[in-house]
């Protein structure tokens, strides 16, 4: 088994959860390497289960870096397109893990929504204008920023404000690059996927909660104590365990994606993937938005999460699911399945 795994290797870009990645690709007997910028060099140099570490001086040759490992499956995460640009990411040549037809709507807001409305997914309220807006909103801008951006408004006016803003700052090209959305109250949940299409199983892997500053450090302080304007940008993940009440109804829409994504979207859903949800006083799911391959939130479980035990009662973090799912299509000579 293992020397049919060594014909091929596991590389990935240095961020997001590229630990966790080439850990799980060692465990499951892959040769491994890392690309990553000259700063960090060092840093991925000092783990044993990483064979070689790439360093580039700009992003242009972290491309060709990544295409001289033509024996490597690149896995993505959701630094790849946001460090690359999408038209970087359109040249290279390597395998990817996964659909990588999917970087496209990951990467437009309208989109994002569209594939989630037409799955039958409960989603908030979206609004086309400012001027539409009539409730609280937040208002969220394109790619996988981390929340970088990302504004509450009471009202069209603050909406305006907010957007015109952003295109001041350059943050933005015009206010059809943002989503107007609904803010939903209620408790954040990341819910985690995986998506076989060896097994045709949707995994339930996981379920986070992102930690943002600063609005999470202004939760802690009395109302009214500082006038500080809240932003979103996550700076870790906490674990969470939902009621098991919850759960078919998040399997219920996870299978509904898989479904849509594979009509809408060919070759369709494989491998990683997280339902953003927001969880309502009410019991209902929500889902705010999604993310087409890995999620930061699964580095919380090197050592497997609570459901991932439940598949494979042996650790299985996203990273070594990932392998796991290469190297059982490695050898049975079904890699076009899981990779474009």
């Amino acid at each position: 088994m293992k020397c049919l795994v060594i014909l091929v290797k596991v590389s990935t870009i240095g961020s997001h959860s590229s630990l966790q990645i080439l850990h799980g690709a060692k465990m499951e007997g892959f040769q491994t390497s890392v690309i990553t910028d000259t700063k960090r060099e060092k840093f991925y140099q000092q783990f044993n289960f990483i064979d070689k570490v790439l360093a580039f001086k700009d992003i242009d040759e972290a491309v060709d870096l990544i295409n001289s490992e033509e024996d490597s499956v690149l896995i993505p995460h959701g630094s790849l397109v946001e460090y690359l640009g999408q038209e970087r990411v359109n040249k290279i040549k390597i395998k990817i893990y996964g659909n990588r037809n999917i970087f496209g709507w990951e990467g437009n807001q309208h989109k994002k929504m569209y594939l989630l409305k037409t799955s039958n997914i409960k989603i908030p309220q979206t609004f086309e204008k400012p001027e539409d807006v009539d409730r609280v909103v937040i208002v969220k801008l394109p790619g996988a920023k981390g929340g970088r951006g990302y504004f509450l408004a009471k009202n069209k006016q603050e909406v305006r404000q907010g957007i015109d803003d952003l295109i001041k700052k350059k943050e933005i090209n015009s206010e059809e690059d943002v989503i107007i959305q609904e803010y939903i109250v209620g408790v954040p949940m990341y819910f985690q996927f995986f998506y076989s299409t060896l097994l045709q199983r949707t995994e339930i892997f996981g379920i986070d909660i992102r930690y943002e500053t600063n609005i999470d450090g202004l939760r802690r302080l009395p109302q009214g104590y500082i006038d500080v304007e809240p932003t979103f940008i996550v700076v870790g993940n906490i674990p969470a365990v939902a009621r098991e009440s919850l759960l078919p109804k998040a399997q219920e829409f996870a299978e509904s994606f898989v479904n849509n994504v594979k009509e809408k979207v060919p070759p369709g859903m494989i491998g990683p993937f997280c339902l953003e949800s927001i969880v309502t006083d009410k019991g209902e799911i929500v889902v705010f938005e999604f993310s087409g391959r890995i999620v930061a939130g699964t580095n919380l479980y090197t050592n497997g999460s609570p459901y991932s035990w439940l598949y494979w009662n042996e650790p299985m973090s996203m990273g070594r699911r990932i392998s796991r799912e290469l190297k059982n299509a490695i050898i049975n000579n079904k890699i076009d399945l899981v990779t474009t």
